[in-house]
């Protein structure tokens, strides 16, 4: 089971998408769960509309992950469209390619595929039918109002030859010990759990 830290490995809500959470967290061998936005045509790490120039550069996130050896996979939510070309020149000069792009509108995800990302399509209750399944190399399964999802679930996807990557239900404000009892059997490369609490999911699966 890959791990990713969600907005890195943070200890307080202030430190999301910070530098010192990315740190702790390629420094633990974690992956890490971010987003990309542009501001003034720059590529920024920000969940929300960046505002000022205090907003790390997506250049220097790549930095960071180049930094560490050890660093895992970078799960990268799209918060807007037509960023395509500047994030896969980003990657491109880092040399980075242990990264898959998520979370973009439907018709935003064509340019994606067009520039050769690795793509997750996503599947929750919001989501039944999960949108490019068939061009998608993994699947986000993410549950935002209970515990749906199955080892049956993703059992299928697996199947189907779909990496999965698990959205952990305390990022939605639950707790994750159901959840995790019941995904604990699925391990190896080709799945992953995102998580608020990386160093317990380390302990779970490591």
């Amino acid at each position: 089971m890959k791990i990713l830290a969600h907005r890195g490995w943070w200890e307080t809500p202030a430190e999301k998408n910070s530098e010192t959470a990315f740190r702790r967290a390629f420094e633990s061998g974690f992956g890490v769960e971010t987003d990309v936005r542009d501001q003034n045509g720059v590529l920024k790490i920000a969940h929300d509309m960046p505002v000022g120039e205090a907003v790390m550069n997506f250049d220097y996130f790549l930095e960071l992950h180049k930094a560490y050896a050890q660093s895992g996979t970078i799960a990268l939510n799209i918060k807007a469209d037509g960023l395509q070309a500047g994030v896969r020149a980003a990657f491109d000069k880092a040399g980075i390619s242990d990264v898959f792009c998520f979370d973009m509108a439907v018709p935003d995800a064509l340019g994606y595929f067009k520039h050769n990302f690795v793509a997750y399509t996503r599947h929750s209750e919001l989501e039944p039918v999960p949108p490019y399944y068939d061009k998608a190399e993994g699947v986000w399964l993410d549950a935002f109002y209970g515990d749906w999802i199955t080892p049956d679930v993703i059992q299928a996807h697996l199947d189907a030859g779909k990496k999965v990557a698990l959205v952990s239900p305390e990022l939605h404000g639950r707790d994750y010990a159901a959840a995790w009892d019941m995904w604990s059997q699925f391990k190896g490369e080709t799945i992953a759990i995102c998580t608020d609490v990386p160093h317990l999911a380390a302990e779970r699966w490591g």
